[in-house]
């Protein structure tokens, strides 16, 4: 039997039988779906100056960031659809084995897939917060024809709901977020190469916590010879199908 297939099978039995199981997703998740990483040779810091994002930068400069973030988030990203991935960790959900998806991703297809317990990390590109009165908007509702976009309530300028640099982690998404990985004890890593603080941590609480963790990756990370019990070298959309063929059928064997 190949080794990559001796891991699926255990790590399959691994989900099935799990008290709490938690997934974590990063970059790698998304890129079957069309969405490239921003690191890396062909990350998107490779065509675009990260500086867009920059909070300082952003408020000094807004219609020069807007246009780069229309370009990138709303033209590019939003034709994305959910992948093999998205969907299969929807139906773990719907089967009643996954408790919640931390993501780093902010690209909102965890969601569009049909998973519903997200704690997202890095917020979402599909809503618009207000930078005076907060108020929140779906990306959708917004005419980003005209830029910078303006808040409908008090007209003040808008920016995309997710983390730029320099700006905090959302807290109650960092808090559900390390409490998650306190209470599974079966701990997905799909798609992260665990390069980017403080996410990077969540993955370490879970272990440190007594979690069994599962790692699915291209290639190994910073997490494969630190923490991961099982690993299976891959693409997310090709090792998730597979993944949830045994799950699924362990189950129906069982009834």
């Amino acid at each position: 039997m190949p080794t990559l297939e001796r891991r699926l099978l255990k790590a399959a039995h691994m989900m099935r039988t799990a008290g709490n199981l938690t997934v974590f997703t990063g970059a790698g998740v998304s890129v079957e779906s069309g969405i490239p990483p921003f690191r890396g040779s062909s990350g998107l810091w490779q065509k675009y100056d990260p500086q867009v994002l920059d909070l300082g930068y952003f408020h000094h400069n807004p219609l020069d960031s807007w246009r780069v973030i229309r370009e990138i988030f709303y033209d590019f990203f939003g034709k994305a659809k959910p992948n093999a991935a998205h969907l299969a960790l929807a139906k773990l959900e719907e089967m009643g084995l996954l408790r919640c998806i931390i993501t780093q991703n902010i690209d909102n297809l965890h969601q569009e897939a049909g998973n519903t317990i997200i704690h997202e990390f890095h917020g979402n590109s599909q809503v618009l917060r207000c930078t005076q009165c907060e108020q929140h908007f779906p990306a959708g509702e917004i005419d980003l024809a005209v830029l910078p976009p303006k808040c409908l309530h008090c007209g003040a300028l808008l920016k995309p709901d997710f983390i730029f640099f320099g700006e905090a982690i959302p807290m109650d998404a960092f808090h559900l977020s390390q409490e998650a990985a306190r209470i599974a004890d079966v701990f997905v890593i799909i798609g992260s190469t665990g390069e980017v603080m403080p996410a990077n941590q969540i993955p370490v609480i879970a272990k440190q916590s007594g979690a069994k963790i599962i790692e699915i990756n291209p290639e190994p990370s910073h997490y494969t010879h630190a923490i991961t019990d099982v690993y299976l070298g891959g693409k997310a959309g090709e090792i998730m199908p597979r993944l949830m063929r045994k799950i699924e059928n362990n189950l129906s064997s069982k009834n």
